[in-house]
């Protein structure tokens, strides 16, 4: 496409029909950025990290090389590196496309991300459902084994490192990152109390890193073509490139790897646009937990600071879009009847206010509501904010508070009419042609 800003890095290649191979991505150029690597030492390479700017790409955007940089100097335990690779958001769809076509990109990542901690052991944490995915991932780790890229003294540096692949078993609240460890070490998946953080007492008490598969998968570029390069795109603060996985109501839906800045109306275009015939509604900046956007932040840029200003959060960039046949009360509805099935139980605010929420919602869809059901919600989300356990209960607050701020006027109807307003058909491919 010409005209465009798309910036295809990690996605440059995702035409060749044997990049899963070590082979096929060697031909691109892979474990290049590795050789580079080991000649340098770790702690530069931190530094290389820190100097490019490169934040979280798993949701929170925490910057990656100072997360790295936490790691006690003095601590006698062995360092642990482990990829959350448990992508379970509603609407987020790009990590698991990435390990698909790519999975050396993700497991040079690894390498790389390992000796600049000094860390000897890795661990991919991916989720349970994606069973094909699993055996690519481990194809792929298998086959730079027998590279001599994983294991002891790799390509002559005397680095060693072993990477294992874990399946998790399909619990949403693995994705944060104390539950993940949780459930690596085999107890169920539940959130740790902070402090201490990962990075003192993580994966076996020891000190870990844990970054999200982007994230790790953004280190091989940033090592082979330098920090300048990275800060080249995007903005001041949002450095560099990244996903942004479009889905729902767009001619095109796909993943379009694009500088962190980029406006939904430049993706939008770039997507052949809103599907024919109809208009934009609302839309998810980074998945379901996010508070929800209409047609008024169509311009905001997708960076962590503008969206932050403008009321959301970038989140993991998984753009749902939804035009103007679907209900507001119903697709709220069934997020949240998704947070109510994975809430750990862990804490009442979230075990109860998500089970409560759904009641309502379903109340309101089914025209057996009150106007004070959406004060009722309110409280609801007022309970949960803030105090729940983890950022799960959060997240779930999102959609309801911002569905009520913007559409609080299609609530009352659903009151009003006694029902539904809306054919549920016409949001559906079928049915909105």
């Amino acid at each position: 496409m010409t005209g465009t800003t798309l910036t295809p890095v990690l996605s440059a290649h995702w035409d060749r029909e044997d990049l899963y191979t070590l082979d096929g991505y060697r031909a691109v150029g892979g474990y290049g950025a590795l050789r580079k690597a080991l000649a340098m030492e770790p702690d530069a390479l931190v530094d290389l990290v820190k100097a490019s700017g490169l934040r979280g790409r798993g949701g929170a955007g925490f910057p990656t090389g100072m997360k790295w940089g936490f790691l006690p100097k003095d601590n006698p335990n062995p360092r642990y590196l482990v990829v959350n690779a448990d992508e379970s958001e509603p609407g987020t769809c790009k990590d698991i496309p990435l390990m698909m076509a790519n999975p050396h990109a993700l497991v040079e990542g690894v390498i790389i991300s390992a000796y600049a901690i000094r860390s000897h052991h890795a661990f991919i944490y991916v989720r349970g459902e994606v069973l094909h995915v699993i055996r690519r991932l481990r194809q792929a780790v298998d086959e730079a084994r027998e590279a001599g890229l994983i294991g002891t003294d790799i390509l002559g540096s005397g680095f060693d490192l072993d990477v294992v692949v874990h399946a998790g078993a399909g619990a949403y609240i693995c994705g944060e990152e104390t539950a993940l460890l949780d459930s690596l070490e085999g107890y169920r998946g539940q959130p740790r109390l902070k402090p201490p953080f990962p990075a003192v007492a993580g994966l076996y008490a020891s000190p870990t890193v844990v970054n999200n598969v982007e994230s790790i998968a953004s280190v091989p570029p940033i090592v082979a073509n330098g920090a300048e390069w990275f800060t080249s795109m995007g903005t001041e603060k949002s450095a560099g490139f990244g996903f942004f996985s479009l889905s729902g109501h767009v001619t095109r839906p796909g993943q379009y790897e694009a500088p962190l800045g980029v406006t939904l109306r430049e993706l939008l275009d770039m997507a052949g646009g809103i599907r024919a015939g109809h208009r934009l509604k609302f839309w998810t900046p980074g998945g379901s937990s996010t508070p929800i956007f209409t047609e008024e932040h169509l311009d905001t840029p997708l960076d962590f600071e503008s969206v932050g200003a403008a009321g959301s959060m970038l989140g993991t960039r998984a753009l749902q879009i939804f035009d103007e046949t679907t209900c507001v009360v119903r697709a709220v509805g069934r997020w949240i009847a998704f947070y109510a099935h994975e809430s750990c139980g862990k804490c009442t605010p979230c075990r109860e206010g998500n089970f409560w929420m759904v009641q309502v919602l379903d109340r309101l869809e089914n025209g057996e509501g009150t106007e004070a059901d959406v004060e009722k919600l309110l409280d609801i989300c007022d309970n949960l904010l803030g105090r729940s356990f983890c950022a799960l209960g959060d997240g779930a607050t999102s959609p309801v508070m911002s569905s009520i701020k913007y559409f609080r006027d299609e609530y009352i109807q659903h009151m009003e009419q006694r029902g539904c307003p809306f054919d549920h058909a016409k949001s559906t491919v079928w049915g909105g042609a």
